[in-house]
């Protein structure tokens, strides 16, 4: 294995460079194409890469998201690709990325006659045989499509002469590096490798240069570097607010709103209950097609919708100027996607803001993100939080989702079952439950619900942790009361429903 050279390791160094397109090696044809478009000025990593890239060398590119990664490794393969006539091969891990770099690539390929072809899940695979037949320039796809497409052998890689893995941490994380060493095994070893992200494990670069040459490091920021001018902040606040809080949100600022949430049924939800209050809002996420998805993101773009409600699909490489704010509803599973998340907003140098909900149990989540970005994110109060006054406390028994999930059901504490409300197994047994009443956002449940009776000589001391109350919370359509006393002993609400779990997916 080769161990890399560093180069560019601060953000400093690089960005103390005045230098343009123009001055980086680029061909005159290619170079007039991008003034068209408006590129003028290199991003940090576009200074460094383009150059060396266009050289022939092995990359290993870390930069912050939404610095131009993409105009990073399209112009030296397209460069490469004129001059070899050779072929270039971009593997990464979403269809959305897949789009948005065929999307860059088209812009300053197309008027050359440079031609690519996107192979995704969800789309017609007749129409990317039909495509794969032509021999198109650069091939542009995630890593089970790929092989779907070496299987039946209707993807031939043996001109591949430059290959870029974008997001390559991600790809290896979520399960697809025996894909990517299928690849690796059957494009040519004589190639240009460019490895590419916003996060790099050193433990994913060690594999990731065990198939590369004398690689060198670009870092213009430290792996896991947010955006310097997206303004973070913190609001601890209970789940069965959350709701209330972002509504509270969208009132105070303006424009394009992206809303992270971890389960693809939760971000429907939340979808779904924002157009009800008025709220033009349509979401992503892994259950909706590929049309929709497309549907989606590009209604968002053009401000069709003004919210955007998405599991971490949308985190990586997802280019939608303007986005105001980025609310993060639910943290993130792992760390290092609180970067991809809110670097939507603030691209290219603008300024952002991005405002994460958490509960009072995930203290070590907070202080997981905030070693790995280097900073401590402020904590600041908000009236539409004003179901939680505390701060950050110890773990609960009801973990992330409760019993319930987002929908409610029953809890046995934590942070009960979502903002729904429904019966509790919370432990403040016997305490009245308050009236909901008929307004969408009326007076709030309170955190001693309707009980179950505790058992005869059993303990009904202080609460283990937090349980919903009775009533329906947040619901437009209440769960009904169950009068059946054969199916219930106290008659509470949602008692003698048999309840189902599902578990969220990304």
């Amino acid at each position: 294995m080769t161990k890399p050279k560093i180069v560019g390791a601060s953000t400093e160094a690089v960005v103390a460079v005045p230098v343009e397109f123009k001055d980086l090696g680029i061909q005159p044809d290619i170079l007039e194409i991008l003034n068209k478009a408006g590129f003028v000025t290199p991003t940090p990593i576009q200074h460094k890469v383009i150059p060396t890239g266009i050289e022939g060398k092995d990359i290993i590119g870390i930069a912050q998201t939404g610095t131009g990664k993409t105009l990073g490794f399209g112009i030296p393969m397209l460069h490469r690709i004129r001059g070899d006539k050779g072929r270039g091969l971009v593997v990464l891990p979403t269809r959305e990325l897949a789009l948005q770099v065929d999307e860059t690539l088209r812009k300053i390929g197309g008027p050359l006659g440079l031609v690519t072809s996107v192979c995704i899940g969800g789309d017609s695979m007749t129409r990317q045989m039909r495509e794969l037949k032509h021999d198109p320039h650069v091939v542009i796809g995630t890593p089970g499509r790929l092989i779907d497409h070496l299987k039946r052998a209707t993807l031939n890689l043996a001109k591949i002469n430059c290959l870029v893995l974008d997001e390559a941490d991600h790809m290896f994380d979520i399960g697809f590096a025996p894909q990517i060493r299928e690849i690796l095994k059957r494009v040519p070893k004589e190639r240009q490798t460019m490895l590419f992200s916003a996060t790099m494990p050193n433990e994913i670069a060690s594999l990731a240069m065990e198939h590369m040459k004398l690689p060198l490091r670009i870092e213009v920021a430290p792996a896991g570097t947010a955006a310097e001018k997206v303004e973070q902040e913190i609001i601890v606040v209970e789940k069965r607010a959350k709701f209330n809080l972002l509504v509270k949100l969208l009132g105070e600022y303006a424009g394009s709103v992206l809303v992270f949430n971890r389960t693809k049924h939760g971000a429907a939800d939340i979808s779904r209950d924002l157009r009800q209050i008025g709220i033009t809002a349509t979401e992503i996420h892994s259950n909706r097609s590929l049309g929709q998805r497309r549907m989606a993101l590009d209604g968002f773009k053009k401000g069709t919708y003004r919210v955007l409600v998405a599991t971490d699909i949308a985190a990586r490489g997802i280019d939608v100027k303007n986005i105001s704010l980025v609310v993060n509803f639910d943290l993130p599973e792992q760390s290092e996607d609180y970067v991809h998340r809110i670097g939507r907003t603030g691209r290219a140098g603008a300024e952002g803001k991005a405002i994460s909900f958490a509960m009072p149990d995930q203290k070590r989540d907070i202080m997981s993100i905030e070693r790995l970005i280097k900073r401590v994110i402020p904590t600041k109060s908000h009236e539409g939080a004003a179901m939680y006054d505390g701060g950050f406390s110890g773990p609960s028994r009801g973990g992330y989702r409760g019993r319930g999930g987002y929908r409610g059901g029953a809890s046995r504490g934590g942070s009960g079952g979502g903002y729904r409300g429904g019966s509790s197994r919370g432990y403040n047994s016997g305490a009245p439950a308050r009236s909901a009443g008929p307004s969408r956002f009326g007076p709030r449940p309170s955190y001693g619900g309707s009980s179950r009776s505790a058992a005869p000589g059993a303990s009904t001391g202080p609460s283990r942790g937090f349980s919903r109350g009775g009533g329906g919370g947040r619901s437009a359509f209440p769960r009904p009361r169950n009068t059946d006393s054969s199916k219930s002993g106290n008659g509470g609400i949602g008692a003698g429903y048999r309840r189902v779990f599902r578990k969220g997916v990304r």
